[in-house]
């Protein structure tokens, strides 16, 4: 299939005037003269059938739709400069992989690991970005990431999603709490914590054990794990987080889990990437190398 994309010397320069609102400027910083910038520019604007700018008394001024159109472009170049030295910089081996990881896990499930990774793949740079968990799926190419380690559950056409570690939640709290916690229906006391990015699962743990006279949608509001565990160490409530999280919590005695019971469902911890990114050799390496870590449990 036929692209449809203007030319990048094209691109490169209408970036270059629409930056600098000047041929002249344009020119001295591509090397190149007048008449080329402009006869590049009178090409993309026939290619695209807009006009990009206009002359505003004497002054090149951008229209709207070279407005809404240069800063995408800017990022685009961009992203093909960062591309190319990076090619450059490892000669087509190893290279770096942009992974969005909630603070959480990434803090306590994979850079503990981290030390096997880079002793069996030492060409490949790894670089972290801050995700926190939403609603709405993570818009790769906005974020400039190339993969993401996130808690899902739906399929999101484009993205392949390599589920690592099931959310299997259940109630903790502190030690004090747990003693006076016989039976679930014990819930209805105490003060029920509630995630933003699961706002549902009390109510799913009520529902799959019909438990009855509690109220799972009543509690404080909090987003993030780490977040959510600390008030529970702190003995503000009970809430629904994953056990393989909170090992240390559990280890120095500061966390109890009354009732054994999971919260059963889809949602998992997975490796998830856009459909074209499958091919990079650091998300390939990367992959492989945990999907060894996932089999050892």
């Amino acid at each position: 299939m036929r692209r449809h994309v203007p030319p990048t010397a094209a691109l490169q320069a209408f970036e270059a005037c629409a930056r600098h609102l000047s041929v002249t400027r344009a020119a001295e910083e591509l090397r190149l003269t007048q008449s080329a910038v402009s006869r590049q520019l009178a090409g993309l604007e026939a290619t695209l059938g807009l006009r990009l700018f206009q002359r505003v008394r004497q002054r090149l001024v951008l229209t709207p739709a070279g407005a809404a159109y240069a800063p995408r472009v800017r990022v685009v170049l961009s992203r093909l400069e960062g591309a190319t030295r990076e090619l450059l910089a490892h000669r087509g081996t190893g290279g770096t992989l942009n992974l969005a990881v909630s603070p959480t896990f990434g803090a306590r499930w994979l850079m503990p690991r981290l030390p096997a990774f880079r002793a069996a793949y030492p060409g490949v740079m790894l670089n972290f970005m801050n995700y926190t968990t939403r609603l709405t799926p993570l818009d790769f190419a906005a974020e400039d990431v190339d993969a993401a380690m996130l808690l899902s559950e739906a399929e999101v056409p484009g993205i392949l999603r390599h589920p690592l570690v099931a959310d299997a939640r259940l109630p903790v709290c502190a030690p004090a709490i747990a003693e006076r916690l016989r039976r679930p229906e014990d819930l209805a006391r105490e003060t029920l914590i509630q995630q933003t990015t699961r706002p549902r699962s009390w109510l799913e743990w009520l529902d799959q054990g019909a438990i009855d006279g509690v109220d799972g949608l009543r509690g404080p509001l909090m987003q993030h794990t780490a977040m959510v565990a600390a008030a529970c160490v702190a003995g503000l409530g009970v809430a629904l987080l994953p056990r393989f999280l909170l090992e240390q919590e559990f280890a120095l005695g500061q966390l109890a889990a009354p009732f054994g019971r999971d919260l059963a469902g889809p949602a998992a911890y997975s490796l998830a990437y856009p459909e074209a990114a499958e091919a990079l050799p650091a998300l390939r390496a990367f992959r492989q190398w945990l999907t060894t870590q996932v089999a050892k449990g």
